[in-house]
C-alpha cells in the first residue's frame, strides 16, 4: 500500500463532492496537496478545510470545459517543473434529461467537461506523465460508465469514453498505476448541478443521492483503492447490485433498467 505522505497530489474538482472529500482525505494522510477547480470560492474552502488538518495547499483555478484554461494551468506545472506522485481527475457535471430532449449543445458540454477536459489535461501534462518516474493516476467514472441509463445519454457516453483512453494511457505508459474509481449514489451535489435539457441546471438534490454513501466514506475507500493500486473499485451500497445484473443476466438488465427510477 503506498504512502503519499509528503507526495504530490493533484485534484481536479476539489472545490465540492467526491472532489473536495478525497481532498480531505489525503490532507489526513499527509500528502501536499495541489487542488483545482473553477469556484475559487468554494476551493478556497477546500483549502481552509485541508489546512486545518494539516496539509500545504496551493489552488489552481481551472475550468475543465476550457482548453484556455487548461493551458494557463499546465504551463505553470511545466514552466515551474512541478511533479505529482498522484493525480485525481475529478471534475464532472452530470445529466437529468431524455436524449431526444437533450441539445446537441448539452450533449458537447458534457463530453467537454468529462472526457475531453481530463483527457486534454492529461496530453498537456505529459512531460509530466511520461518518464520514469511512479504515478498514480485516478480517473472517477461512475457505475453509469459501464451501462447506458435513462436521462443520462450523454453523461453514460462520457464515462465509458474514460475507461478506454486512460486504460489506453496506463498500457502506453509502465510507470503508471492506473485506477478507476466508480461511484454509484453518493451523498454530494452532483445533482443539484446536472444539466437538464436545454442546459439549465436541475437544481433539485435528488433521493438517490440524498440516501447515499456519506461522501467522506466514499473517499475513504476511494483513497484505499488507489494506495493499493487497485485498477477499479466500485463504491456504494445496493445499487451497484445493477452493475453485477447487467455483466451476469443482460437480459434482466433490460426488463429492470427503464423502471429504475432516474433521480
Amino acid at each position: 500500500m503506498r504512502s503519499f505522505k509528503d507526495r504530490n497530489v493533484l485534484i481536479t474538482g476539489a472545490s465540492s463532492g467526491i472532489g473536495a472529500a478525497l481532498s480531505r482525505e489525503f490532507a489526513r494522510r499527509g500528502a501536499k496537496l495541489f487542488l483545482a477547480a473553477r469556484n475559487r470560492e468554494r476551493l478556497e474552502e477546500t483549502r481552509r478545510e485541508c489546512e486545518a488538518l494539516g496539509a500545504e495547499v496551493r489552488l489552481f483555478i481551472v475550468d475543465m470545459a476550457s482548453m484556455a484554461s487548461i493551458d494557463d494551468f499546465a504551463s505553470v506545472v511545466l514552466s515551474e517543473g512541478l511533479f505529482f506522485d498522484c493525480i485525481v481527475l475529478n471534475a464532472g457535471i452530470s445529466q437529468r434529461a431524455l436524449t431526444f430532449d437533450t441539445d446537441f449543445s448539452v450533449d458537447r458540454k458534457i463530453m467537454e467537461t468529462n472526457f475531453f477536459g481530463p483527457v486534454y489535461l492529461t496530453k498537456r501534462l505529459s512531460p509530466v506523465i511520461r518518464g520514469d518516474r511512479k504515478l498514480n493516476i485516478a480517473v472517477t467514472t461512475s457505475i453509469s460508465g459501464l451501462f447506458g441509463f435513462p436521462q443520462r445519454s450523454a453523461y453514460c457516453a462520457s464515462k465509458h469514453a474514460l475507461f478506454g483512453f486512460f486504460e489506453t494511457v496506463e498500457l502506453e505508459n509502465p510507470n503508471v498505476t492506473m485506477t478507476f474509481l466508480i461511484p454509484g449514489r453518493i451523498n454530494t451535489p452532483i445533482s443539484r448541478s446536472a444539466v437538464q435539457g436545454d442546459g439549465s441546471s436541475h437544481g433539485v438534490m435528488d433521493a438517490g443521492q440524498a440516501n447515499g454513501m456519506d461522501v467522506d466514506k466514499c473517499a475513504s475507500v476511494a483513497y484505499r483503492a488507489i494506495a493499493r493500486g487497485r485498477h477499479r473499485k466500485l463504491i456504494g451500497r445496493g445499487e451497484l447490485a445493477i452493475v453485477y445484473i447487467k455483466k451476469w443476466f443482460p437480459c434482466l438488465f433490460f426488463k429492470i433498467a427503464p423502471n429504475i427510477s432516474a433521480t
